[in-house]
């Protein structure tokens, strides 16, 4: 591996540095989620002996793997650290979250696309 490289690798971006959101990765990335919320859950009263923060860590390392890093995904994993609030499905809602703010972004135009106007304008004055 090319540490050159390493924002790219933790992201899951390729080496064009641009994450593509594919289908698959939408899907994986709720299973992910979804499994390790109720992985939780059906450990209630055990998850004291550290397994619920090793599955944290696993879904934050997977789910920016799969659909990019978000600074939503901290204060997630933070709140995986309250013992009450950990039972709540917070790593679905994350990812459901993430992916609905991510396809609202539009990407920005490339210069070979058609649909990009540059408008140049040199400023005058009226009279």
């Amino acid at each position: 591996m090319a540490w050159g490289n390493w924002r790219g690798y933790l992201t899951g971006a390729g080496s064009s540095g641009a994450l593509v959101l594919t289908r698959s990765r939408i899907r994986s990335a709720y299973a992910i989620a979804i499994a390790t919320d109720v992985l939780q859950v059906a450990l209630g009263p055990f998850g004291w002996a550290g397994i619920d923060e090793v599955l944290d860590v696993v879904a934050m390392i997977l789910t920016t793997r799969l659909i990019g890093f978000h600074p939503l995904l901290l204060p997630t994993f933070a709140l995986e650290l309250v013992p009450v609030i950990d039972m709540l499905p917070t790593w679905t809602a994350c990812v459901a979250l993430v992916v609905a703010l991510k396809r609202k972004q539009s990407p920005p135009p490339t210069s070979g696309d058609d649909r990009a106007v540059t408008v140049d304008v040199t400023p005058t004055r009226v009279s």
